[in-house]
């Protein structure tokens, strides 16, 4: 009898899950009709003639979409894409382990992608827009918003196929995670622009992990792997667990710098608070993680004994976040007794004020870009959530590239929370002089390697040509024109632009643009 007690333990978890795995197959599994979904899946996620070609044609509405900076336009582009069969196929296959099936989406998957980057960047080279707008800077980097946006997308269309309803509504969510990042990927194809591709592939890849494993883990929840593959061999086990960790490793990176950025703008906010006091609000706060440093933009209504200055608060925030950071801070005192429905009204009011002096400040720097690179307003783009502002310059009398880049330096002097961007038109970039005999770079040559780089970078180019650099390995002992241009390559190196080599000119030369990378 002393042992009853110990069996009756050892029984009571294992009739407990035995109840709630008879439960699950009953209420959940029981009324799925497995193999009439499945091979709805199946029929509709492989590779086919139609499917690469309404691909292409919502990556093509899509990237018009993007290029006019046109929400109304990019979502028009989601009614027609196809691209939540493959990806469900792909996620069913992991729950189901038919490796025949993951390879079918995989391929449809890969056609309609590649087909989709090449077809948008080929639109954007012969299209006249191609400064990147609000709507292509928004899709460069992932963030937790849009891995929001993968998941419960993911989770409502596995479901609506599932239960048989609504499948093409929930199609359009899944597409606005996914077609959006693959143009953005081929604008940056079409202009050299490594940044926002490789940042909409990063989005890109993010949201694809993140639907294809929500679908795969609603696939196992309904029944799908219990049901159709009673006999689990341990290789197939051992495949999929390897499959997830593959795949895990960018989500992973993914969640670890989106962790971070959500950390720092709390460790922010926590410190803004503790500074100014439990009767301060912090109405407003923006961390541009892009800029280097750190741009750390806040309002605060605060009583007007807790005012602060913004030099000690810089330095404060730079030791807790344990990086540089630059502050711009706005501070709305009330005047001693103010309450709460005071702050209330102060903040209703600081916010209009404060929409209004941004768009009267990206006015004013609007006006200034189209009288100083002659173009009109419609030619310069406006990024307000960033506070970008970007402008192809005609060709000024009698200007040169230095004249363009001091342009662009005086117009971003006239607001230091905002970012100008003049991009010059194309010409010869400028000399570089050497004294007789000499192999470093004095002041004035500097200067202009400096605006060389500045003008690669405004074209898009990633690669300059140096006369006379050594291709390979440079030699044990380079003569005066070889010592030259390694030492201009080092400050191209610095500055992420790659030295090509190219044939000697002397002592008074000039580096090449729009040189390609040799492989």
């Amino acid at each position: 009898m002393s042992d009853a007690p110990a069996i009756d333990g050892d029984l009571s978890p294992r009739l407990a899950q035995l109840a709630l795995y008879r439960w699950w197959r009953r209420a959940i599994v029981a009324d799925i009709d497995h193999e009439a979904v499945v091979a709805r899946i199946v029929e509709d996620s492989g590779w086919s003639p139609r499917f690469a070609f309404m691909t292409m044609m919502s990556a093509g509405i899509a990237v018009l979409g993007l290029l006019l900076s046109s929400p109304a336009v990019v979502i028009g582009a989601m009614l027609i894409s196809p691209l939540m069969n493959p990806i469900l196929g792909f996620g069913f296959s992991l729950a189901l382990f038919d490796f025949r099936e993951l390879r079918r989406s995989l391929k449809a998957l890969a056609i309609g992608s590649v087909a989709a980057v090449i077809f948008t960047a080929l639109i954007v080279l012969i299209s006249p827009l191609q400064a990147p707008t609000a709507e292509i800077v928004a899709r460069t980097r992932p963030n937790l918003f849009d891995l929001a946006v993968a998941l419960f997308a993911a989770l409502a269309g596995t479901f609506a196929i599932i239960r048989g309803r609504g499948e093409t509504i929930v199609g359009v969510a899944i597409a606005t995670a996914l077609m959006p990042p693959l143009a953005v990927v081929g604008y940056g194809l079409a202009t050299h622009n490594l940044p926002v591709g490789a940042g909409a592939l990063a989005l890109f890849v993010t949201n694809f992990i993140t639907i294809a494993l929500s679908a795969t883990a609603m696939a196992r929840f309904y029944g799908f792997g219990h049901y159709l593959s009673r006999r689990q061999s341990l290789t197939q086990t051992v495949l999929l667990f390897m499959v997830f960790a593959i795949m895990a490793v960018p989500l992973g990176i993914s969640l670890n710098r989106i962790g971070r950025e959500a950390l720092a703008t709390s460790q922010t906010r926590t410190l803004l608070n503790d500074k100014f006091g439990a009767t301060a609000r912090v109405t407003q706060l923006d961390l541009d993680f892009s800029a280097d440093p750190l741009l750390i933009r806040a309002v605060v209504i605060a009583p007007r004994a807790a005012m602060q200055k913004v030099a000690a608060l810089q330095s404060a925030l730079s030791s807790r976040l344990g990086r540089p950071v630059r502050l711009n801070l706005d501070q709305i005192m009330l005047e001693p007794g103010a309450g709460a429905l005071e702050a209330q009204r102060e903040e209703l009011r600081q916010a209009g004020d404060f929409a209004k002096q941004e768009t009267e400040r990206s006015a004013s720097l609007a006006r200034m870009v189209e009288l100083v690179t002659g173009v009109s307003a419609d030619d310069v783009t406006i990024d307000r959530d960033h506070h970008r502002v970007t402008a192809a310059a005609a060709a000024l009398p009698g200007a040169a590239l230095d004249t363009y880049r001091v342009l662009e330096t005086r117009i971003a002097a006239e607001d230091a929370g905002w970012s100008v961007s003049v991009v010059p038109p194309q010409s010869g970039l400028p000399q570089i002089a050497f004294a007789d005999n000499v192999d470093t770079l004095d002041p004035a040559a500097r200067d202009a390697v400096a605006t060389s780089i500045w003008a690669a970078k405004r074209w898009n180019m990633p690669a300059l040509g140096v006369p006379g650099l050594p291709s390979g390995e440079p030699p044990a002992r380079p003569n005066l024109s070889q010592r030259r241009a390694l030492a201009i390559a080092t400050l191209l190196k610095a500055q992420g632009i790659v030295p090509i080599a190219t044939p000697s000119a002397g002592q008074r030369f000039a580096l090449v643009p729009g040189a390609a990378v040799n492989p």
